[in-house]
C-alpha cells in the first residue's frame, strides 16, 4: 500500500504544479492586459477561468480520496494537507486575475489614464513572489519560502503608494474618478495575489519542517513556532 500511496502522491504533485503553471500564466496575462491596454488578452483570461476552477475541484477530490483510502501520516499527511491549501490559493489567484482582466477591459475601452509607476513595480514584485513560491514548493526549500514571506511587505508598500498616487490624480482631475477607481481595485487584487503567494510559501515551510508560521514572525527571528503535526 505504501508504494501505491507514493505513486498517487507523485501524480498529485504533478497535477498541482500543472495548475500552478496555468495560474501563473493567467496572472501574467491579466497584468499585461492592464499595463498594455489589451482587451482581447483580458477576455482570454476570463474565458479560461472555468478550466482552473474545474482542475481545482479535481485536485481537492483527489486529496480527499487519498486521505480516505490510505490514511497517510507524518510527511505524507502534511503533503496532502498542504496540497489542499495550495490548490485553494491557486484557484483564488485565478479569480483575482479575472477581476484584474475585467478592469483591464474597461480601462482599454476608455480614454487612457496614466498608470502610477508603482503599479508596474508592484505587479513585477507580485509575479516574482508567485513564481518564487511555486519554485520553493518544487524544490521543497523552506529558506526560499521564508524569503517570499518577507517580500510581502514590499508589495503592501507599493499598494499604499498606488492608492496615494491615484487619489492625488482624482483630486487634480475629478473626471477620471471612474477609471481611477478601477486602478484602486486593480492594486488591491494584485496585493491579494501576493497574499496568496505568501500563503503558499508558508505551506512549504509547514510541509518541509512541520512548523506552522502563519501569523508568526519567525522569518524575522521573532515569535515561537506553532506546534508541529
Amino acid at each position: 500500500m505504501a508504494q501505491h500511496l507514493q505513486f498517487e502522491i507523485a501524480r498529485l504533485n504533478r497535477r498541482l504544479l500543472s495548475v500552478g503553471e496555468a495560474v501563473a500564466s493567467t496572472v501574467q496575462k491579466s497584468v499585461t492586459a492592464i499595463l498594455e491596454r489589451r482587451a482581447p488578452l483580458a477576455e482570454e483570461v476570463i474565458r479560461g477561468d472555468g478550466q482552473i476552477d474545474t482542475r481545482e475541484v479535481e485536485i481537492e477530490e483527489e486529496c480527499l480520496k487519498l486521505l480516505a483510502l490510505y490514511q497517510p501520516v507524518a510527511q505524507d499527511l502534511r503533503f496532502v494537507a498542504s496540497v489542499m491549501r495550495i490548490n485553494s490559493d491557486l484557484e483564488r489567484m485565478g479569480d483575482e486575475a479575472v477581476n484584474i482582466a475585467e478592469h483591464a477591459i474597461f480601462l482599454a475601452e476608455n480614454p487612457p489614464l496614466a498608470f502610477p509607476v508603482q503599479l508596474e513595480l508592484m505587479t513585477a514584485a507580485t509575479m516574482r513572489m508567485l513564481l518564487g513560491s511555486l519554485d520553493s514548493f518544487v524544490k521543497m526549500d523552506p529558506v526560499a519560502a521564508r524569503v517570499i514571506c518577507a517580500e510581502d511587505d514590499e508589495v503592501d508598500e507599493y499598494n499604499r503608494e498606488v492608492i496615494e498616487t491615484v487619489w492625488q490624480m482624482v483630486k487634480e482631475n475629478p473626471e477620471t474618478i471612474e477609471s481611477a477607481t478601477r486602478l484602486f481595485s486593480v492594486s488591491r487584487h494584485v496585493e491579494r495575489i501576493a497574499d496568496h503567494a505568501t500563503n503558499i510559501a508558508e505551506d512549504v515551510v509547514y510541509l518541509v519542517e512541520g512548523v506552522i508560521i502563519r501569523h508568526q514572525s519567525v522569518f524575522h527571528g521573532q515569535g515561537k513556532p506553532a506546534p508541529t503535526l
